[in-house]
């Protein structure tokens, strides 16, 4: 019977203090990103006499309450914020799939007309942008301001991921798009039929960075949404965490604390992501690998 130091090729395991060492270090690096959602969570259920107590921010809240939630969603600001928000990111996310992927695909496959410029026009755009004012400018002269578009269309393409799309349908066999010409299909039976079945790993990465980027953006409805009923979620918390006054304004008589209202929105913010996440993660995993090993 092969001894520990022998299966592991003449490395010695380490020793019971290193395990113990190593167990202390990765508990508190998950105590150090727990606590704070924790914090976040708490105090939106907390009320006014233990957010005074505790200084400002619950840890664990001995009677939890919804009053912060209820306040949040009976303002309707919120409540249409959200709508805004998960249509955009929806949509947005959506179109952007498919553009990169037929972006990806034709710049994948031999031939295609303008091949070379097309693909370096995509990586100058990961080197330089434009910046604010031209995109402005742009927005403006296509007559996007203040509409649902401008929000969706400057993030619509980014050049990394039209290259991790592209990096991966080169490593699809060649043989397979060979077969599916020679039975008939053209390009876009192929991209559906046999490109998209085995690329479900990229296309989680690219969705899940869409779908993030969507959600938290704010920046965009700062400079082209004029209408408040317009404003995605994260551009009305960020005005309510910057504007404490505002908030106050919009719920009325008797409102729950402030920390409870902020953390209740930002976890209304927070709630989307976290739950679409687990449905990805085996794809993500395997997504961000593509192209990092060979052979």
């Amino acid at each position: 019977m092969t001894s520990v130091k022998q299966r592991l090729g003449g490395i010695r395991p380490p020793s019971l203090t290193v395990r113990a060492l190593k167990g202390i270090i990765l508990l508190a690096c998950c105590l150090v990103i727990i606590i704070p959602f924790i914090a976040v969570v708490s105090t939106s259920l907390a009320d006014e006499s233990q957010i005074r107590s505790a200084g400002g921010y619950v840890l664990w809240p001995t009677a939890p309450t919804l009053e912060a939630y209820r306040a949040v969603f009976s303002g309707g600001i919120v409540t249409r914020a959200t709508i805004v928000s998960i249509g955009v990111t929806v949509v947005g996310t959506a179109l952007s799939l498919v553009v990169t992927t037929c972006l990806a695909y034709a710049l994948s496959r031999p031939g295609t007309f303008a091949h070379k410029p097309i693909l370096l026009l995509v990586l100058f755009t990961m080197l330089f942008s434009a910046g604010m004012i031209p995109n402005y400018l742009l927005i403006k002269s296509l007559g996007l301001l203040d509409s649902y578009w401008s929000l969706i269309l400057p993030g619509l393409v980014t050049g990394f991921q039209v290259v991790l799309m592209r990096g991966f349908f080169l490593e699809i066999p060649r043989e397979l798009v060979d077969a599916a010409r020679i039975d008939g299909a053209g390009e876009l039976r192929t991209l559906w039929s046999v490109v998209l079945p085995m690329s479900k790993a990229p296309i989680a990465v690219v969705g899940l960075f869409n779908a993030v980027a969507y959600w938290n953006a704010f920046f965009n409805a700062v400079l082209y949404i004029n209408s408040t009923e317009k404003w995605p979620l994260q551009l009305v918390l960020r005005t309510y965490v910057v504007d404490k006054n505002e908030i106050l304004a919009t719920i009325g008589e008797a409102p729950p604390p402030q920390e409870s209202l902020q953390m209740a929105i930002l976890v209304i913010s927070l709630v989307p992501i976290c739950l679409i996440y687990p449905f990805l993660q085996k794809h993500f995993a395997k997504g961000v690998m593509i192209g990092a090993v060979k052979g």
